[in-house]
C-alpha cells in the first residue's frame, strides 16, 4: 500500500512539474504529444457517444434539410470545414486541431451507422467542443435547424464540387458568396 501511495505521489508530482513549468506547449502551431492526442480523442469520442446515443433524429422533410442545412452550413461552417470545390481559408489554416473536412469522408451506407452519425453531428453542432474552436450553435439556433445541418453534414461525405454547387444554387439563397476563396 505504501508503494502504491508513493507511486501515485510521484506521478502527481511529475504532472505538477510538467504543468507548472510550461513544458507542455499550448500553442496552436505545435502538435500535441502522441499520448495527449490519444487521450483527448478518447475523452472526446466517449463524451459525444455517451450524450448522443439516446437522441432521436426527427424525420425532416427533404426541403427543410436542404434549405436550412445548406444555407446555415454556408453561412456558419465553410470558414472552418470548407466545402467541395472550396479552397482553404485563413481561419481553417490556423486551427489546431484542424476542423474535419466532411466532404473528404467516405459516404456511410449502413443505416445504423448513418443514424449514429446524424446524432453525433447534431450533438456536436448544438453543444460545440471545448478547446477546438467548434462553437455551440444550440445557443442561437433551434433544434430543427441543427438537425437539418447534421443531416446535411452527413450528406457531404464524398460529395463533389459540382454536386455541392448545384445544392447551393437550388437551396442556399445567396450564402454562396460568403466564403468562396
Amino acid at each position: 500500500m505504501k508503494m502504491l501511495i508513493a507511486g501515485l505521489l510521484a506521478v502527481l508530482t511529475l504532472v505538477y512539474v510538467v504543468i507548472d513549468t510550461g513544458v507542455y506547449n499550448m500553442a496552436a502551431t505545435e502538435k500535441h504529444w502522441a499520448i495527449t492526442e490519444k487521450v483527448i480523442t478518447w475523452v472526446r469520442e466517449s463524451s459525444i457517444r455517451a450524450r448522443a446515443e439516446d437522441l432521436a433524429p426527427p424525420a425532416l422533410e427533404e426541403s427543410v434539410i436542404l434549405d436550412k442545412g445548406v444555407s446555415h452550413y454556408n453561412a456558419m461552417c465553410i470558414g472552418c470545414h470548407l466545402a467541395p470545390g472550396y479552397s482553404t481559408t485563413e481561419l481553417a489554416t490556423g486551427l489546431y486541431p484542424q476542423a474535419p473536412l466532411f466532404y473528404e469522408r467516405v459516404p456511410v451506407t449502413d443505416e445504423e451507422d448513418k443514424n449514429y452519425l446524424i446524432k453525433k453531428y447534431f450533438w456536436v453542432i448544438k453543444n460545440g467542443i471545448k478547446m477546438t474552436a467548434m462553437p455551440a450553435w444550440g445557443l442561437t439556433h433551434d433544434d430543427e435547424t441543427i438537425w437539418a445541418m447534421a443531416y446535411l453534414v452527413q450528406r457531404l461525405h464524398g460529395m463533389t464540387a459540382e454536386q455541392y454547387t448545384a445544392l447551393v444554387k437550388s437551396h442556399g439563397d445567396d450564402a454562396d458568396d460568403n466564403h468562396h476563396h
